[in-house]
Order: structure tokens, then C-alpha cells, then sequence
């Protein structure tokens, strides 16, 4: 049984609002609501009512605003809920099935605002992931036979949900974006446990991603978009990277190191390695829920080691994104991987915290402008060399349309601060 007496230790509600309040920020909540909102949390217990009910209210503002025909209101509010529905989750919860039932609300709430401003995105799922792929404006897109990929790789106690403003920001680039929930993620919280498999479970989502842009079925099959309308042709192959955040950063530097599609990698506030004795309370606990039990997240921890990947990045353009002040016990930052390989290019902020959600101008066009760079001078690789290693070539899945998705959500329903 995971030990969550850290959640009622006097001072803990107070700095744990604190410490989140530049995050939720980074993930598209206004400051002030966030204020509003967190004002009456006075013990941990009492955060996910808190977020829940906030999220509740933007369901009920888009509904209303739906009923009227202001459809871009509506949306609006849809995104917003998806946010907070998101942070609900955030505390580390033993009850996997109920984690899993908040984040199947954000996945909700997040297909009802695509749908309504976003149609040409679709939901990937198959058993051991579930993604949104998002597609840039015409206006947006690069000249170019296809259109470039971002995969995008949330951390621990993170999902597909939360960061909006790098997704935003590569869109507005001309790229397209796939946030994916992998094992123990998001709402694959109460299934597939987060371990050493993650990497095959991004590689089997890329593909399903991939295929279902490039195969051959008809335009207007279930499930598709017509890939005139949803890419101006398609998804460049040779044009892949992958950028991840906190956790997802390691996960995002494995995925990349044993992939040959993904070109350039950008890590953001990425460990280099996890000293399983000196990690606080909250990250045991957090990585002991997504892991499964306390023995398979000290494995996890042990195996995590970004030197062991060294060599298998050297052929990548690597970005390594660290905000100065983001010092988190037991975990040694990614920077470190500048000694295993010279050509990283550090961005660093002094000034900067976990996730740098208090200086997002800081690094986010920056970074966005690097991976949309980067994509632009790939070329295509001399052998591809096929699947990834390790990789089965059958891929169980299900591909819809964002409203395809919210048409479904309507008929069910349902119902963290470090890495």
C-alpha cells in the first residue's frame, strides 16, 4: 500500500499550490482562476474536488454557450475544462481506475473542443496508447511535399492534456503535433503499467499515426480524414522529431534513441538520472501508482540512465531545455548529458523552474523555432532500416476524427508537481 501520509503534512496544501500555480500556468490557466480556484484548497485532499468543480463549470459555460450557436465559445470552455480536469489528476491516487476516470473526462472535454475548432484532428488509440494527432493551419504550413511530426511525450504524472502552449506552438509553425499517452498515462492510468515498453508503445502510435495519413484506403473510410483536407497531402516520414517533457524527456530521448524515424529531439526539464533514496514523498508515490507497485518503479528508476542512451543519440540534433532553478531532490538534470555528447545544445534560463511554466518566453519560441528548423533541413535518411528495433509490425488500433470522438463521448461518461 503506497504511503500518502505526506498528503496531510501541515504546510504541504500551501506549497503544493504554490509550487503548481507556474505550471497550470504553462498548460493555458489564466493566473487568476487559477488563484480563484486553489484560494480554499487548505489541505492536498481537497485539490481534486477543487479542480473537478472548476472543470465542471467550463463544461457547463461551453454547453450553454454550445445551446447558442457560439461554437468558438464553446470551445473555448471545452479546452479549458480539459486543463483542469487534468490537474485533478495530478495527486498521486491509488485507486488507478478512478486516476484513469478523471483523465478519460480531460480526454472528453479536449475531443469536444476539437471537434468544434479543430475538426481535421483525429484520436489514435490502440492498447498501450491513446493520442491526439493535430494538424497545422493551411495558412501555417511550409512549403513542402508533406507536413513535418512532432511527437510530443508527457511526463509522470502528466497526459496528452496538458501542454497546449508547445503544441500551439509548433501548429503555428507549420508542424503537426501528436501528444500521446503511453503506458500508465492519462487514461491509460488503470491499464499497461509505465515501464521499459514505452518506447514501442510511441513507436506503435507514430505508426498507426503514419499509416492511416499514407496507406491507400479510401478518403472518406470511418475513421479518416481525407488526407487533402487533413495534411495538404500527408505526414512527411522523413520528417519526425520528438520533444518531451520532464519524465517524458527521458522517455522522449529512449523513443528517439531507438527509432530511426525521429530526426532531432528536444528535452524539457529531462532527468539524467533518479537517485530512488532522495526522491521526496510525492515522486516515489506518483512513480509507485504509474509504475504499479514500489518494486517496479525502483526498477524503473535504476534503469533510468540518459548516459546509457549517449551513444545512440550522437546522430541526432539534440536540444536540452533546464530552467536554473529547477532542482528537484534525488533527481540529476538533463544538462549533465553535455559531457556524453558535445553537439547538445543547452538552453538554459537561469531564472526558469521545473517545466519552465514561469518563463515561457524564455524557451518556448525558441525551442519551436529549433524543431521546426530542424525538421526543415532534414534529409532523408540513406536506409530507413524499416520498423524500429524490437518492434512487431501488427498494430491493434483505432482511428477517429475529433468529432467522430466527441460523438462517442456523448454516449458514455465517466469519472500532478514534479515529473
Amino acid at each position: 500500500m503506497t504511503d500518502l501520509s505526506f498528503l496531510n503534512t501541515p504546510g504541504a496544501a500551501a506549497g503544493f499550490v504554490a509550487e503548481t500555480r507556474p505550471r497550470a500556468h504553462g498548460a493555458g490557466i489564466d493566473p487568476y482562476e487559477y488563484d480563484r480556484v486553489t484560494a480554499a484548497v487548505d489541505s492536498l485532499p481537497h485539490w481534486p474536488d477543487a479542480c473537478r468543480a472548476a472543470a465542471l463549470a467550463h463544461q457547463a459555460r461551453a454547453e450553454r454557450a454550445a445551446g447558442r450557436g457560439r461554437h468558438r465559445t464553446a470551445g473555448h470552455h471545452h479546452r479549458l475544462a480539459a486543463r483542469w480536469f487534468h490537474l485533478a489528476a495530478l495527486l498521486p491516487d491509488p485507486d488507478r481506475e478512478r486516476a484513469a476516470a478523471v483523465a478519460a473526462e480531460a480526454d472528453r472535454s479536449m475531443g469536444d473542443y476539437l471537434a468544434l475548432l479543430e475538426p481535421r484532428a483525429r484520436r489514435i488509440s490502440g492498447p498501450d496508447y491513446a493520442g491526439w494527432l493535430r494538424l497545422p493551419r493551411e495558412e501555417a504550413r511550409r512549403e513542402g511535399a508533406g507536413t513535418p511530426l512532432v511527437v510530443l511525450v508527457p511526463g509522470m504524472d502528466s497526459s496528452k492534456e496538458e501542454f497546449h502552449r508547445p503544441a500551439d506552438a509548433l501548429l503555428d509553425r507549420g508542424l503537426a503535433v501528436l501528444a500521446v499517452d503511453g503506458p500508465g498515462q492519462g487514461v491509460l492510468a488503470a491499464g499497461p503499467a509505465l515501464g521499459p515498453d514505452h518506447r514501442h508503445a510511441l513507436g506503435r502510435a507514430l505508426d498507426h499515426a503514419l499509416d492511416h495519413a499514407l496507406d491507400g484506403a479510401p478518403d472518406h473510410a470511418p475513421g479518416r480524414v481525407p488526407a487533402d483536407e487533413a495534411t495538404g497531402g500527408a505526414i512527411d516520414p522523413d520528417r519526425i522529431a520528438v520533444i518531451g517533457l520532464s519524465l517524458g524527456g527521458y522517455l522522449a530521448a529512449d523513443f528517439a534513441a531507438h527509432d530511426p524515424r525521429v530526426r532531432a529531439a528536444a528535452l524539457v526539464s529531462a532527468p539524467y538520472r533518479l537517485d530512488w533514496d532522495a526522491l521526496v514523498p510525492f515522486v516515489t508515490a506518483t512513480l509507485t501508482r504509474r509504475c504499479g507497485d514500489e518494486t517496479a518503479a525502483r526498477a524503473f528508476a535504476a534503469r533510468l540512465d540518459l548516459a546509457a542512451l549517449a551513444p545512440r543519440l550522437r546522430r541526432l540534433p539534440l536540444l536540452l531545455v533546464e530552467g536554473g532553478r529547477d532542482r528537484i531532490p534525488g533527481v540529476t538534470n538533463a544538462d549533465a548529458l553535455t559531457a556524453d555528447l558535445p553537439h547538445a545544445e543547452p538552453l538554459r534560463v537561469p531564472h526558469g523552474n521545473h517545466l519552465l511554466g514561469n518563463a515561457l518566453p524564455d524557451w518556448l519560441p525558441d525551442t519551436a523555432d529549433w524543431l521546426a528548423d530542424a525538421l526543415a533541413a532534414a534529409a532523408p535518411p540513406a536506409a530507413r532500416g524499416g520498423r524500429p528495433e524490437g518492434q512487431s509490425t501488427t498494430v491493434s488500433s483505432v482511428t477517429m476524427t475529433a468529432t467522430e470522438s466527441r460523438s462517442m463521448n456523448s454516449l458514455s461518461s465517466g469519472f500532478t508537481n514534479s515529473r
